[in-house]
């Protein structure tokens, strides 16, 4: 890089200092713990809302394109509050049995966030439902097992029409469904309209403030990656710390009380998130309705374009995306880069060139490097429980915050990470059995990954991402693969030309992997067309340049569990309907080898075909 990324400046901020309590056991162990006690927070957000709603007023809180113009449309902080009473007013007219939940069946939107509001301030728990359940094809099993495991009693389906297939052919049990557009009902509902018309009484004052730290608050739903999925119980005490957390760790630098905008699904913990945390700060959370994926990154772009904020967030292949976006556009740049002070991606496997371009344009816009950071955590732990709060240019995962500890077990060279504290789920909604299996005897819970050191003799410098334990798997040869590692491995041999690898060779003789391409990057660099379907001939170069990135890649990894021999290319990008890709863009592995099962079987025929990069055998 010509720039010199590592001997700019940061840009200015301020960050909680590193101090850690580290502790060795005998048996190889190592527990880790910020000194820092955490700050006092109140644990309950309907009543953080009213005390914003009553300091801040008319400032906006949530601002959504809105009307055929699709115009910016602010909400403030007062018609929040006026908006969450009419609707908890109108649920505890409604006496819902004290079991029972309230659904929400839609993307991200003003309405969304005031329905969720509200029943909290009801005490009625919230399960935010990905649309994806309720809009693919097919017999709608995951939303049904959902249904089944939430028990709702309300139902909000902003666009009804959207999901009406869903709501005619899966029994809800007799909930009432809530709509915006009640024309469009294929069911009788309730107009949205008529609820926020509700007269509030002093019942939802006293209700509010009867809510206690540790009622279940929301439902959050595991990705069903591994089987159906599980209904994680988040209590209002878990929600309160997180926020607590995040605000002290690095709430002065990302600028949560002044304008910040997001994508991410509020079904998804990193997204329903951000509009808490904006709540919390009294900052203004504008939603982008984009996403990073092939015809809806342009408006997520649109929006950088006109909206400013100190605080991005972005998952690894967004960040790729956004990349080639900011590399061709001058005035994106611009915007982009010139309030910004800190850029937070998913722990799990950002390639480090794109951090590295990233630090690039925003010292050849600003003159600064930025603190590109990660926040780690799961569904069972809030949200983000550590985080990259000092000066780094490595990818990893960072360290605990206040009030966790991290116990790391040894598994060969690297540790499997357990977490302790106040943000860890009391267990998943009606499943003893898997509450029970997700914690060691000690009580820590088990998130499944694997990490190390960046530096074993520097702890302070943090912890890095090095696989998940499910997807480690061994070859016919009896040789384990750390696929989680593999995969972040092979995303920096094939970049830029590659954004997203799925790692094979389950019971095989040797690695491949599926691919797929980065076709801005290799219009760019090969001068082939970005759109249509690849020519096997005319793409002979790019097969061509990966094979010798990937020769690369075996030399400096001379083993059998590290070196990859074949690759294919992908012309379909993967399939949110599928179960091949989350709602916030991360791919499930076990979906697309099933899925994919010819491709896969592609990589391993002999003779390989012409489309097939071969590296060696």
């Amino acid at each position: 890089m010509t720039s010199g990324p590592a001997s700019a400046p940061i840009r200015p901020n301020q960050l909680l200092p590193v101090d850690l309590d580290v502790e060795r056991r005998a048996d190889g162990s190592i527990l880790i713990r910020s000194r820092f006690r955490l700050w006092e927070f109140e644990p309950c957000l309907p009543r953080v809302l009213a005390t914003q709603a009553a300091a801040l007023g008319e400032r906006p809180y949530l601002v959504q394109r809105k009307g055929v113009d699709r115009l910016w449309s602010p909400h403030s902080y007062a018609a929040t509050k006026r908006d969450t009473d009419a609707i908890a007013q109108w649920l505890l007219d409604l006496k819902v049995p004290p079991d029972r939940s309230l659904m929400i069946l839609s993307g991200n939107s003003i309405a969304h966030a005031m329905v969720k509001f509200g029943a909290m301030a009801a005490g009625l728990p919230v399960c935010p439902v990905s649309a994806n359940y309720a809009t693919i094809a097919g017999d709608f099993s995951r939303l049904k097992h959902v249904v089944q495991l939430v028990r709702p009693a309300v139902v909000f389906a902003e666009d009804a029409g959207r999901v009406a297939r869903a709501l005619k052919e899966v029994d809800f049990d007799g909930a009432v469904v809530l709509t915006s557009t009640p024309e469009s009902c294929p069911v009788p509902g309730v107009a949205l309209a008529d609820v926020l018309a509700t007269r509030v009484t002093g019942a939802v004052a006293e209700r509010i403030a009867k809510l206690k730290a540790d009622d279940h608050a929301t439902y959050m739903l595991t990705s069903g990656s591994t089987g159906p999925p599980k209904a994680v119980i988040q209590t209002f005490r878990m929600i309160g710390t997180n926020i607590a957390q995040a605000h002290q760790t690095i709430g002065n630098a990302a600028g949560w009380s002044g304008v910040t905008m997001d994508w991410l699904p509020w079904s998804h913990v990193s997204g329903a998130f951000a509009k808490m945390l904006s709540l919390s700060a009294g900052g203004t959370l504008y939603i982008d309705e984009g996403k990073p994926i092939p015809g809806m990154f342009e408006e997520s772009i649109r929006n950088l374009k006109e909206v400013a904020g100190a605080y991005y967030v972005n998952v690894p292949a967004g960040y790729a995306m956004l990349c080639d976006a900011l590399e061709a556009d001058a005035a994106l740049r611009k915007t982009f880069f010139r309030d910004l002070k800190v850029l937070l991606y998913g722990g799990a496997g950002l390639p480090q060139s794109v951090h590295d371009r990233m630090q690039k344009m925003a010292i050849e816009t600003v003159g600064f490097r930025l603190m590109l950071i990660s926040a780690y955590g799961s569904t069972e732990t809030t949200s983000g429980v550590l985080a990259i709060h000092f000066a780094s240019d490595q990818v990893g995962i960072g360290l605990p915050m206040p009030g966790i500890t991290v116990k790391l077990v040894p598994v060969d060279s690297r540790y499997e990470i357990r977490i302790s504290g106040p943000v860890i789920t009391p267990g998943y909604l009606r499943d003893p059995q898997r509450t029970a299996q997700s914690l060691d005897d000690e009580g820590y819970f088990k998130l499944g990954d694997l990490v190390q050191f960046h530096d074993p003799s520097a702890p302070e410098k943090g912890l890095a991402f090095a696989g998940r334990v499910a997807e480690e798997f061994k070859l016919g040869t009896g040789t384990w693969i750390s696929g989680g590692q593999l995969r972040a491995d092979a995303l920096r041999a094939l970049a830029p030309w590659v954004s997203e690898v799925v790692i094979c060779g389950d019971g095989e003789t040797y690695v491949a992997v599926l691919a797929w391409p980065n076709r801005a990057a290799i219009e760019r660099d090969f001068g082939l067309p970005a759109q249509g379907r690849p020519d096997v001939a005319a793409w002979a170069p790019v097969r061509a340049a990966l094979a010798s990135r990937l020769a690369a890649h075996n030399a400096a990894h001379d083993t059998g569990s590290t070196r990859i021999l074949r690759c294919v290319l992908l012309e379909e990008p993967p399939q949110s309907g599928a179960n091949e890709l989350s709602d916030k863009g991360t791919i499930n592995r076990n979906a697309v080898l099933q899925r994919r099962a010819t491709d896969v079987a592609r990589l391993y025929a002999m003779p390989a075909a012409d489309d097939v990069v071969v590296v060696g055998r």
